[in-house]
């Protein structure tokens, strides 16, 4: 299992990683990344990786 997080201050919505999530994790709410189907997240970190702002982390629960 995953723990997927967003941190709001410095998400600038760019949407890398809804296009990136191979399981449809991410959708953009008001402008930012949100988790809202973290418990499908497979930990391929493919979100961390095209971050450009670092504000995603996936940690194995």
């Amino acid at each position: 299992m995953w723990k997927v997080t967003v941190n709001k201050d410095t998400c600038e919505g760019c949407g890398e990683c809804v296009e990136v999530c191979p399981v449809d994790v991410y959708e953009l709410v008001d402008g930012k990344a949100e988790p809202v189907n973290a418990e499908e997240c497979l930990g391929c970190e493919s979100c961390v990786e095209v971050c450009e702002t670092g504000s995603i982390t996936v940690e194995e629960v």
